[in-house]
């Protein structure tokens, strides 16, 4: 699932593509301007001194790769600032980013973040249920990573939906604490030796909350540390597109086969649950303007104790009381306000019918 998308000035956008490199360097040849959200999961810089054994004496497969190895926090934090600076570039104004880290580098990961311009919106904490235990017993078992969650800056209005993601938290405001578990079982993708095929892998439950609360279908999402592909994978199964970026050669071959392997879901199952805020802006005037409801006909309450008429400019008229159909509503109730599109209804061969089906009708044909 390849494309390309010509971008202004003609620069040419690798949509659905793993690029092959150092993030900071592919990064600053994309178009300025053309993401709207980044996942990052950079190394953390876990400075493991010697091998790390359990009680039965085997072998913890812990992250000592290379790529995870700086000489000092001086060299790690101009890492952080490089590629953020770049990834900052990248982002539509109302672009965000998340972050993802340990104690050994989320905290100058965030003021490095700070520093460069993004502003913070949430941390979040992810808290495993299944947590590998502190084998040496010598500190606390660690059992979450810390999220940040920021915009590209305090004027950005960074996609958030609050809606969908109450529906995934069983109808119940989502929180910034996540029980989740890690990655595990047939989700863990090994390599032919039967080893992790990447050390960190992400569980694509986390990457499902994220892209689904702060994403619209069709929107890019840049993964600067792609990994094992998580990201790619999560985004092509709910209809956006990604860019990846990857410099190990092995996992690239890991990723491109996962998300080859990954069915993108039909369009109904990509709609989720949006604000009544977010949804298109309908005046009852248009209503009348293209003959869904007449000058003259008459509206009745829900409760069935007042009618008004309804006048050509949309307004309405009940005895002495004038005014849109809020006002009219709450003046006949004797009430501060009144929502009248779910107080009024019209009358159609003897049934009552509220005037809100004829703005969802209105909202339906311009979302189409």
């Amino acid at each position: 699932m390849k494309k390309t998308t010509n971008m202004a000035g003609g620069a040419a956008l690798p949509l659905n593509q793993i690029l092959s490199g150092d993030c900071v360097t592919e990064m600053n040849a994309l178009p300025e301007g053309s993401v709207d959200l980044i996942f990052a999961d950079p190394p953390y810089n876990l400075q493991l001194k010697g091998d790390l054994h359990r009680p039965d004496s085997s072998k913890v497969d812990a992250v000592d790769d290379h790529w995870d190895q700086f000489e000092s926090f001086a060299t790690y934090d101009k890492f952080s600032r490089d590629w953020l600076k770049a990834a900052r570039r990248l982002l539509k104004p109302d672009g965000a980013i998340w972050v993802i880290g340990s104690y050994h580098n989320i905290f100058r990961v965030g003021a490095t973040l700070q520093d460069a311009g993004f502003w913070i919106l949430n941390d979040v904490i992810w808290r495993k249920s299944n947590p590998m235990p502190n084998f040496r017993g010598a500190r606390l078992t660690n059992a979450h990573e810390t999220m940040i969650w920021a915009s590209k800056s305090e004027k950005s209005r960074a996609t958030f939906n609050y809606e969908a993601l109450k529906a995934l938290n069983d109808g119940v405001q989502m929180r910034s604490d996540w029980l989740l578990p890690i990655c595990n079982g047939h989700e863990r993708i090994k390599d032919a030796d039967g080893n992790k095929a990447h050390p960190t892998q992400k569980p694509e439950s986390l990457l499902h909350r994220i892209i689904v609360g702060s994403t619209n279908p069709g929107d890019v999402i840049l993964d600067p540390f792609f990994g094992s592909g998580t990201t790619g994978a999560v985004a092509k199964k709910l209809g956006r597109d990604f860019i990846g970026i990857e410099r190990e050669k092995a996992y690239r071959k890991v990723a491109e086969k996962r998300i080859a392997d990954t069915r993108r879901l039909d369009r109904d199952a990509l709609q989720v649950s949006t604000s009544k805020r977010a949804e298109p802006r309908v005046a009852f005037g248009q209503l009348v303007e293209r003959g869904m409801l007449r000058p003259g006909e008459m509206l009745h309450s829900l409760n069935g104790r007042h009618s008004a008429k309804i006048r050509a400019d949309g307004t309405l008229i009940a005895h002495d009381t004038r005014g849109s159909i809020h006002q009219v509503g709450a003046a006949l109730e004797g009430a501060p306000s009144c929502n009248g599109w779910t107080y009024w209804c019209f009358r159609k061969e003897g049934k009552t019918i509220p005037i809100d089906l004829l703005r969802q009708q209105i909202r339906a044909e311009m979302q189409a």
